[in-house]
Order: structure tokens, then C-alpha cells, then sequence
């Protein structure tokens, strides 16, 4: 089963991470996968673009089914392997609109994530300007301040989409570990961290923490002001 399976992923990828979610959460460990790096462009190789000709990670087969697109291929685990591991879909359509609005608001909070942290890198010197950094710092705030809100009003000990752990939470963890990391302080997006704190711990999270994470803990502090 899950040996006609193969998965090219680049490490710290938060589309790559939330198919491993997925597969551990499916009990599909024993698949076969390659590390690529994103440094030294292994992501445009023959290798890659021969299944996915826009040269991107994650790249992933079962047999001769290729879904390149990372929530695609959680939903195609999802649906193939229903009755396998982790139910990741409710059964009620009610409980799946949670669950679906949270997996592609996901999509906000990436770009928001992206913009706050990574302008100056993504943007040349001569391109930048002050005001931009500024206003994606806010428009951050005002996303975190969002998704602390979901949380405090789902309680304490609550998963993104409600009591169980479920495919909004395989989409979205992957943007949410990526705070911590940067800084950003428990003190002023508690739930936020508690949730962080909660989910890190489980099983399917620990297999596929990124390797570079693990080589090097200590991030770095650009959101510790936010």
C-alpha cells in the first residue's frame, strides 16, 4: 500500500509538511520519499519536473496517480484511506463546513505569514520600503488576533475546527509552527501558542518535524514585537 507511494518534499515546507501529517495520520508510514534542497534548486530537476512540470514541492504518487497539489493529495489520502487511521472529514456536512473554511482560510493566513516575515528577503533592497513593511507587520497582527479569536472561542484544549483533530488542522499547522519559531510571544496570543504546544506533541507531527528544525531549534526573534 503504502510502498507505491513516493513523495518528493523539501524540508520546512509547509505544503510537504502537511502531506507527511497526513500520511502518519493515515498510518501510511513506509512510503517512498526524497529529501530535496530548495538551495540548490533540486526542485526544477528532471526528477521533478517530470511528474509536476511547474517544478514544485510536494511532488506525490500512489501507483500512477500523481496529485501535486498538497491540499489535493491530503484529500485524496483522506477519501482513499476513509476508513484508515485518523478520520480527518466529520461525517456531518455541518462539522465539514468548519472544517473546509479553516483549510482554505489557511491561504490568507499564508500570505499574510509570508509578507510579514519574509519581505525583506523576497523583496530587493532598492524595492523595499518602510511603509510596506509596516502595514504587512499589521496586516500579521490582524490576522494572528483572528485565528487566537477561533481558538478562544472553541475552548481550551480545542483543535482549529472543534474537539478533534481534523484536516483543517494537517493544512494549517504546518503556517502556525512557524510563529514560535519566529519569536512570537505566548504572552500575547496564548490559545494561539497553547494550540501550537498541543499539536507539536503528536505523533504524526513528531515523524515529519522539518530535519533542518531539528539540526538547528533556535529560530530567529523577528516577531518577538508583534
Amino acid at each position: 500500500m503504502a510502498e507505491d507511494m513516493l513523495l518528493l518534499w523539501g524540508s520546512g515546507s509547509p505544503p510537504c509538511w502537511r502531506v507527511m501529517i497526513a500520511l502518519e495520520e493515515k498510518n501510511l508510514q513506509g512510503y517512498k520519499n526524497k529529501l530535496l534542497s530548495f538551495d540548490k534548486q533540486e526542485h526544477k530537476n528532471p526528477e521533478v519536473l517530470q511528474i509536476n512540470p511547474r517544478g514544485q514541492l510536494p511532488v506525490f504518487k500512489h501507483g500512477d496517480v500523481v496529485v501535486n497539489e498538497s491540499i489535493a493529495a491530503c484529500l485524496y489520502l483522506e477519501n482513499r484511506f476513509k476508513a484508515q487511521g485518523t478520520q480527518l472529514m466529520p461525517d456531518s456536512v455541518t462539522d465539514q463546513a468548519l472544517v473546509l473554511q479553516r483549510m482554505f482560510e489557511g491561504n490568507t493566513l499564508q500570505q499574510k505569514m509570508y509578507d510579514g516575515l519574509f519581505y525583506e528577503h523576497m523583496v530587493p533592497e532598492a524595492e523595499r520600503h518602510e511603509s510596506a513593511v509596516k502595514r504587512h507587520r499589521e496586516n500579521l497582527v490582524t490576522e494572528l488576533k483572528l485565528w487566537e479569536s477561533y481558538l478562544e472561542k472553541m475552548g481550551k484544549g480545542s483543535y482549529l475546527a472543534g474537539r478533534s483533530f481534523s484536516m483543517a488542522d494537517v493544512v494549517v499547522f504546518p503556517y502556525i509552527a512557524f510563529f514560535p519559531r519566529f519569536g512570537l510571544r505566548k504572552e500575547r496570543y496564548p490559545r494561539l501558542m497553547e494550540y501550537y504546544e498541543m499539536v507539536k506533541e503528536r505523533p504524526s507531527v513528531k515523524a515529519s518535524w522539518p530535519p533542518h528544525w531539528l539540526e538547528n531549534p533556535q529560530g530567529q526573534e523577528t516577531l518577538k514585537d508583534l
